[in-house]
């Protein structure tokens, strides 16, 4: 009644509705109750975390910052508030391929099999390349990712695909992280199958690994985070070029995904996070549980909808 006020008169809103004329001017001046108000509020911190999250976060992952923020409040009412909000997490999309496989290359053995589960830091790898699009052309994203804490260990980018960008991404990981024999598995593109990735596995105590031919299931934790990547990023910043581009993926990747992007299969806690409590030898053992339920080879039926 009050929003069409202008256009018809109160009483014969009310004559039209059965309400008193008394009624309704009782209510429009009575103050909000306490649940109303508490709901304002509420909805003011919900704001404030979603924009805190880069506009990604939908209900389950409000609720997890919502808790460690210190705001005592049940699940479905955040989904409630956000829904009334117009408040909603970010979906995504099937990811890219950019492998080209050289058939004269010899591939390394698949050493995982689809087991994408880690009991420790830096005891497996997965690695894979894809592009972002710009306004004026695209480049190339190389990444090692860390099975234990879904953290990218490693990344380069660069505008070619040659073996070079995955050497970067495998050199900034072994500088950082110092692993005893991790396992660094790949897909068969002709980067990895090179003798020159092949001889700095050799050198470093790598162990390469690699899935089938053509299946996303061999690799589908990389893809994971590129379809993250895609949704939270791609889809929604604007990239006039390369350049541009490369500062908004560092930006993502070392200011949003490693310290604070909160992960379903690690017990709604961030890489970086996750990797602190078990350094510090704090209980993870039902966050292990968690993460090992999670490390199905096939993804989830609605991957967008936390």
């Amino acid at each position: 009644m009050r929003a069409n006020q202008a256009e018809f008169k109160v009483a014969t809103m009310c004559r039209v509705l059965e309400v008193s004329t008394s009624g309704y001017y009782a209510w429009l001046n009575r103050e909000p109750s306490a649940r109303a108000k508490a709901n304002e509020r509420l909805t003011e911190q919900i704001h404030t975390a979603h924009d805190f999250s880069r506009g990604t976060y939908g209900a389950p992952r409000m609720y997890e910052e919502l808790k460690d923020r210190g705001v005592k409040v049940g699940h479905n009412r955040v989904a409630r508030l956000m829904k009334a909000a117009e408040l909603r997490g970010v979906c995504r999309r099937k990811g890219w391929r950019t492998t080209v496989r050289d058939e004269r290359a010899r591939p390394a053995p698949d050493l995982v099999e689809r087991a994408f589960s880690a009991s420790v830091p830096d005891q497996l790898w997965v690695a894979d390349v894809t592009y972002v699009p710009t306004w004026t052309g695209f480049f190339f994203l190389a990444i090692v990712l860390d099975v234990f804490s879904r953290r990218i260990v490693g990344w380069a980018m660069a505008t070619h695909l040659r073996t070079e960008l995955v050497l970067d991404a495998l050199e900034m990981a072994l500088s950082q992280r110092r692993p005893d024999e991790v396992i660094h598995h790949s897909d068969q593109g002709s980067q990895y199958t090179s003798i020159a990735f092949g001889k700095r596995c050799r050198y470093s105590g790598v162990q390469p690994s690699m899935g089938s031919v053509g299946d996303c299931y061999d690799n589908a934790m990389a893809e994971s985070f590129f379809a993250t990547l895609e949704c939270e990023l791609i889809d929604r910043v604007t990239m006039r070029n390369p350049t541009e581009g490369m500062r908004e993926v560092f930006s993502f990747i070392e200011g949003w995904y490693n310290p604070h992007r909160r992960h379903s299969s690690l017990g709604y806690l961030s890489p970086m996070e996750y990797e602190r409590r078990y350094h510090e030898g704090l209980d993870i053992s039902s966050l292990l549980d968690i993460n090992a339920s999670h490390q199905s080879p096939h993804p989830p039926t609605n991957p967008g909808s936390d």
